[in-house]
């Protein structure tokens, strides 16, 4: 470098001359080595870009190991301040807002909208500071698309003599264009059938050519060339002269010959046998997955069912409803749950692994359906709250989970859960505890049976009444049979008597 800066330069005064006038020595009289030179010399902001402030992907819960983009809520050259919304992220229990932590301007969005699975700390973003150039932002090295971490096809540098054999389209590397990743169920369709990817847009996450697109396109040639579908044969790699190829193994015949590709479905005709359709799993239904799954397998999970008679709480609601306090029977249920545990605090433990804890707080979970899972939003100290507020902390909560809206804080913790199928129509089911609680109450629909009573006279008779199932599913290293059965006895009489619920 120094040896060309100094012909280009003519001499050490060149040199000299370079360093001194900076810039003004880059005239149309300076070679282009010694306009590089002087670049690897001053590298400015101008010339290297502007640095940039990295935007990584936070961890938003405890259990999140990756998560989708939703939505980005600033576009790229707009002002960004501390605790801005920048995007929507979808973790493995809600959509959660992300918040920004520095001010500046969001100069490059590197992870797209509809991104899925993106592992914590990756680079999704680019912030410069105000007054600077964004849209020369410095982009890091680190930044390119995850696609390119892909090793590139194997070149041949030969070619075997033999017949010529048609052989699957491959996607030559150019210079600037990254290649198509391939699924292994895409790739083995592709090259069975001799289809050109490059004919249809990849849809999966980061760019990957998924089953679904050769498929797709297969049906798209069937549509077309029905009497083109022959297959592709592969030719074998040669084999070394040097060393006698060991003899071929007996083929085996299968009874039941497993088909080169899935049966493709055709509009308007019968499914053909064996056609399905992948629905993709969303982060929460995966986490979902794992954590019923750990819970049945490593929980030893008791179960004790009780019927309670629910005609006072119904008569108690039609007296609140004329005075326009309008409260659910679930309402009662949540706070009836809490009296008991008050009363009953051996039951309001969790399992942290070693043993169990008893908790000073009565926070219930209340499991709600939406459609990316179940979750269980959590009302805050209940035994020291009103049914009224009961009633609006529920309507509230369960909102926001339906609308993906939950805070973290919102939906972690907990010490005991109830989830209320009655409004479905059930009976009366069995709950999966949700770890680390040791209890969950399976509540069902209010269901009319006659029952025998003597009136004020000592006179039997049937009288129909209201009584709804409850059944408790509990963890037999904290809460044994024992405690399980004086807790539906307790929670049996303050449902069936109201009255005591204002006592506690």
């Amino acid at each position: 470098m120094a040896a060309s800066l100094w012909l280009s330069g003519g001499g050490g005064g060149g040199v000299a001359r370079l360093l001194l006038r900076g810039r003004a020595a880059l005239g149309a009289g300076a070679s282009r080595p010694a306009r590089a030179a002087w670049r690897l010399l001053h590298g400015t902001h101008e010339l290297r870009g502007t640095p940039a402030i990295k935007v990584l992907m936070p961890a938003l819960s405890p259990t999140m190991e990756e998560g989708n983009i939703v939505k980005w809520l600033k576009k790229e050259g707009e002002t960004v301040n501390a605790g801005d919304a920048l995007c929507e992220i979808e973790t493995d229990k809600a959509v959660v807002t992300m918040e920004s932590s520095d001010d500046g301007i969001l100069a490059k969005i590197l992870v797209e909208e509809g991104s899925k699975n993106v592992r914590l700390g990756s680079l999704i973003g680019l912030l410069v500071e105000e007054g600077q150039d964004w849209k020369a932002v410095e982009i890091p090295a680190d930044a390119g698309d995850p696609s390119s971490l892909a090793p590139p096809a194997a070149v041949l540098t030969s070619t075997p003599a033999g017949p010529s054999v048609s052989a699957p389209p491959k996607l030559a590397h150019h210079a600037g264009k990254l290649q198509i990743r391939l699924s292994p169920a895409a790739r083995n369709i592709l090259e069975t059938h001799g289809l050109d990817p490059s004919k249809i847009t990849p849809s999966g996450p980061r760019g990957i050519f998924t089953k679904e697109d050769a498929l797709k396109l297969l049906h798209e040639k069937q549509k077309g060339k029905p009497s083109d579908l022959k297959p592709v044969v592969s030719p074998a790699p040669p084999q070394p002269t040097a060393v006698p190829s060991a003899p071929p193994a007996t083929a085996v015949t299968s009874a039941y010959p497993r088909p080169a590709i899935p049966p493709v479905s055709t509009a308007g005709q019968p499914a053909l046998p064996g056609t399905f359709t992948e629905i993709p799993a969303s982060n929460i239904r995966r986490v979902i997955a794992k954590r019923l799954t750990e819970s049945k397998t490593t929980i030893p999970h008791a179960y004790a069912a009780a019927d309670c008679d629910i005609d006072a709480i119904l008569k108690l609601r039609k007296e609140l409803a004329k005075d326009d306090i309008k409260v659910s029977v679930n309402d009662f249920i949540i706070k009836a749950t809490a009296v008991t545990l008050k009363q009953l605090p051996d039951v309001n433990v969790t399992w942290d692994g070693e043993g169990p804890r008893q908790l000073h707080s009565i926070d219930i979970s209340i499991a709600v359906a939406t459609d990316r899972g179940l979750i269980t939003p959590i009302i805050k100290d209940v035994a020291a709250k009103g049914i009224q507020e009961i009633a609006a902390s529920a309507k509230a909560l369960a909102k926001k989970a339906r609308d993906g809206r939950l805070l973290p804080e919102e939906y972690q913790g907990g010490s005991f859960s109830i989830s209320n199928l009655g409004m479905f129509g059930v009976s009366d089911f069995i709950a999966v505890i949700n770890p680390p609680q040791a209890c969950i109450l399976a509540v069902g629909r209010a269901r009319p049976e006659l029952k025998i009573v003597e009136d004020e006279e000592g006179n039997e008779k049937l009288k129909q009444h209201q009584l709804m199932t409850v059944t408790l599913s509990s963890d037999g290293r904290v809460v044994d049979d024992e405690l399980a059965s004086k807790f539906l006895e307790t929670l049996k009489a303050n449902i069936e008597n109201p009255i005591r619920l204002a006592l506690c």
